[in-house]
C-alpha cells in the first residue's frame, strides 16, 4: 500500500520524542512537509536533521501552558509559509496519582494542554483543510478512553473530554472531506511509560524490572510497543487510504484493553 503523502503539509506536535517524534520521521518518510511543534528550540533543530530530506521541513517553538499564544504562532506561520493538511495532536500526559487526590490545578492545566490546544490548533488548520477538500485531525491520546488506567486518574477525565471533542468535530467537519480520529497508546517505549514504571515500583515495593514486568503480562503481546507501531497508525490515518475511517478511536496496545 502506498500512502503517497507528497504534497501534503503535516502539523505534528510534541515532536522532540517518543510517538511525536516517530509520527513526524514516518510522514516525512511518505512524502509530507512536516512542521514540527514543541518548546524546546534545540531538540526540535535535533530532530528537524533527522527527518528525510530536512531542508523541505520547518518547526515551530511554542509551549503548550499557553494556548492562545500557540494559536497565534500556528497562524502566524501559516500566514507566510502555508497552510496543513494533517494535525497530529500530541501532548505527554498529566502526572500520575488517584482522582480522588487531585488537585482543581491539575485538571486545569491537563485540560488546557490537551484540550483547549487541540481545539485552537483545529481552529487554525481547518480552513486551509476546507479549501482543499482534504483534512485529517489526529489525536494521540489514549486506551484511558476505552478502560480508565488505575492511578492515572486526571489523564483518564481529560482524555475522555479530548475522545468526545473529537467525535463531535468529527460529526461536523465529514462533509468538507476531513476526517478526525483518536489514536489509543497502550505502553509505549516512551519517556512517560519510564515514569509511570518508576511510580509502579516504589508504590509497590518492587524493583523496576519487575513492575515493567507485571505490565508486560497484561498484555497479550507479552512487549511494550515501540513509538514507530504508534507513527504507522498516525501516518495510515493521514492518507487518503483512511478517507472514510472518522470519528473512531483506534487502539494500538497489543491487545490489553478488554472492551471491544
Amino acid at each position: 500500500m502506498n500512502l503517497n503523502l507528497n504534497n501534503k503539509y503535516a502539523l505534528v506536535c510534541g515532536s522532540t520524542a517518543g510517538i511525536g517524534k516517530a509520527t513526524a520521521i514516518e510522514l516525512a518518510k511518505e512524502g509530507a512537509k512536516v512542521t514540527l511543534v514543541a518548546r524546546n528550540e534545540d531538540k526540535l533543530k535535533a530532530v528537524l536533521a533527522e527527518l528525510p530530506n530536512s531542508e523541505n521541513h520547518s518547526y515551530i517553538v511554542a509551549d503548550f501552558s499557553n494556548p492562545e499564544a500557540l494559536q497565534q504562532k500556528v497562524t502566524d506561520f501559516i500566514s507566510a509559509h502555508h497552510g496543513f493538511h494533517i494535525l497530529v495532536n500530541n501532548t505527554g500526559g498529566p502526572a500520575g496519582g488517584p482522582v480522588f487526590a487531585a488537585k482543581l490545578e491539575e485538571f486545569e492545566s491537563a485540560f488546557t494542554n490537551h484540550l483547549k490546544c487541540n481545539h485552537v490548533l483545529a481552529q487554525a488548520v481547518v480552513p486551509f483543510m476546507k479549501a482543499e477538500g482534504y483534512g485529517r485531525i489526529i489525536n494521540v491520546i489514549s486506551t484511558s478512553v476505552k478502560q480508565p488506567l488505575d492511578g492515572l486518574g486526571v489523564s483518564n477525565t481529560i482524555r475522555g473530554a479530548v475522545a468526545n471533542w473529537s467525535k463531535t468535530l468529527a460529526n461536523e467537519l465529514g462533509q468538507f472531506g476531513i476526517t478526525v480520529n483518536n489514536v489509543l497508546p497502550g505502553a509505549t517505549g516512551t519517556e512517560r511509560l519510564t515514569e509511570i514504571i518508576k511510580n509502579k515500583s516504589a508504590k509497590t515495593g518492587t524493583s523496576e524490572e519487575a513492575a515493567a514486568d507485571a505490565m508486560k503480562q497484561a498484555v497479550p503481546a507479552k512487549r511494550f510497543a515501540q513509538p514507530e507501531e504508534l507513527a504507522y497508525a498516525v501516518t495510515f490515518l493521514a492518507s487518503e487510504c483512511a478517507s472514510y475511517i472518522n470519528g473512531i478511536n483506534l487502539p494500538v496496545d497489543g491487545g490489553r484493553t478488554k472492551s471491544l
